[in-house]
């Protein structure tokens, strides 16, 4: 049974989201909360799986509730799906560095909800290849905002000197938004043979999920925005 906290300012929205989440069978929402701090709690209350978390709400908002989830070893297993109006929103790109397994638009389609819940209980990134380009590469390779390092220089670079060549390769086409199952069609080899490159470049990289190694490739330069390699 997937556990399911709802953090939105919005009781009516987060009641929507209860009565169709309820309606499934290997899901149920084991807490509502209408901020970050809330969410925290219920989190740790109620050990649950996902998070359904808004980022603009009153006190701590979400991109706050998710940094803070990430950095307890305790929550290391509970993942975080971004709940936006607007996809193209830097604070996406906050919360995404921050952890978040990837977001969802408040406009989707109620199966793309539970979908989305889903692919984020199983450690899956809900990154699709249009919003990789349109939203990670947009913002991350700017840097933050215009300050710090650029993507590709000095410390975010020598991120991936622990990878090997096939790791790297395989990093490159995670970023791009694709399966296990589209990588080892395109690279010829089995889909477990990628999942164990997955889990090798995550656990060395510090990533929970997919979404943080599409992230590290980003910064790190390894993919370029729009589909340029590394150095043109």
């Amino acid at each position: 049974m997937i556990r399911v906290v709802l953090a939105d300012d919005q009781a009516l929205l987060r009641s929507a989201f209860r009565v169709l989440v309820d309606s499934e069978a290997d899901m149920e929402v084991v807490g509502e909360a209408a901020d970050g701090d809330e969410a925290l709690a219920l989190v740790r209350e109620h050990g649950a799986d996902v998070v359904l978390m808004d980022i603009r709400m009153p006190g701590t908002d979400g991109l706050a509730a998710t940094r803070a989830l990430s950095a307890d070893p305790e929550l290391a297993d509970v993942h975080v799906v971004i709940l936006t109006t607007f996809e193209v929103d830097e604070y996406v790109v906050g919360a995404l560095r921050a952890g978040a397994s990837g977001f969802l638009g408040k406009g989707a389609e109620p199966g793309e909800l539970l979908s989305a819940i889903r692919t984020a209980a199983q450690g899956e990134a809900l990154l699709s290849p249009v919003a990789t380009k349109g939203l990670i590469a947009r913002f991350l390779a700017q840097g933050d905002g215009g300050a710090g390092e650029p993507p590709g220089s000095g410390a975010e670079s020598s991120r991936l000197a622990a990878l090997t060549a096939r790791e790297r390769e395989v990093l490159t086409r995670v970023a791009a938004g694709l399966s296990n199952d589209e990588i080892a069609d395109r690279l010829d080899v089995s889909p477990l043979t990628i999942k164990t490159h997955v889990n090798r470049t995550m656990a060395k990289l510090g990533a929970r999920d997919r979404a943080q190694l599409v992230v590290a490739a980003y910064e790190s330069g390894l993919v370029r925005p729009y589909g340029s390699e590394p150095g043109a």
